[in-house]
């Protein structure tokens, strides 16, 4: 099964050349590396612009800003692989965990599997308290409205098989796109769905983008796609 890995971008100059690399090294072939530049500001554009041509690569720009839902529908529409995986380009999640994520999908056990920064002995980084509870927050209030029992509905890995995905409107141009997805899919007959994963976090310092108000239409979102649509 050839594999699709959807790198969404913004303004990832420290990590989006180690990042590359370690999904380049990932072992699981084939597979094609889609990265989606969301009109980076601090020299990650022009960096991808000047990177050698790699055959399993394909670089592609927003002349925008646009928001992370809004790049992955860029790349869900370029994708020609059977599984799909997001790989967000911060290195939070590990590329060498791509092929624990998705072996449920290739094995034919699972439909989706989400890498879940809560469940499973793995080591993790240890960070924000008040994150956790608003993650808590709104992956209880997910699951009570989808009738899942996901530990995370707001981590950042997250796979399909390609038909399932591309079979989906993904309306949500921002952060919103976790919520939203999990809902659809939740909506979907017969799906099979895992959870597997470890997770590397990081600081704001350390260039960490989400916050308070991407929790808010977060938890918007979980409302108006579980219960208005």
């Amino acid at each position: 099964m050839k594999l699709s890995i959807l790198i969404p971008c913004f303004n990832e100059r420290e990590t989006i050349a180690k990042v590359l690399s370690r999904v380049e090294a990932c072992d699981y072939h084939p597979k094609e590396i889609i990265v989606i530049d969301d009109c980076s500001t601090d020299g990650t554009r022009e960096f991808l612009a000047k990177r050698a041509a790699v055959a399993s690569e394909r670089i592609l720009f927003h002349e925008r800003n646009q928001g992370k839902g809004a790049a992955l529908r860029t790349g869900i529409a370029a994708a020609t692989g059977d599984v799909v995986i997001v790989q967000d380009a911060d290195l939070e999640y590990d590329p060498s965990e791509i092929p624990r994520v998705i072996e449920p999908i290739v094995a034919g056990r699972a439909d989706v599997v989400y890498g879940s920064r809560f469940t499973g002995s793995e080591a993790h980084r240890v960070l924000y308290f008040w994150h956790r509870v608003g993650n808590g927050v709104l992956t209880l209030l997910s699951n009570a409205l989808t009738d899942l029992n996901l530990t995370d509905v707001e981590t950042g890995y997250k796979a399909f098989r390609a038909d399932i995905l591309k079979g989906l409107r993904i309306e949500e141009s921002r952060f919103g796109f976790e919520p939203e997805i999990t809902a659809k899919i939740a909506k979907l007959p017969n799906l099979k769905i895992y959870e597997v994963v470890s997770y590397f976090g990081r600081t704001y310092a350390e260039g960490k983008k989400i916050g308070w108000k991407d929790g808010v239409r977060a938890l918007y979102c979980v409302i108006k796609y579980n219960i208005f649509r």
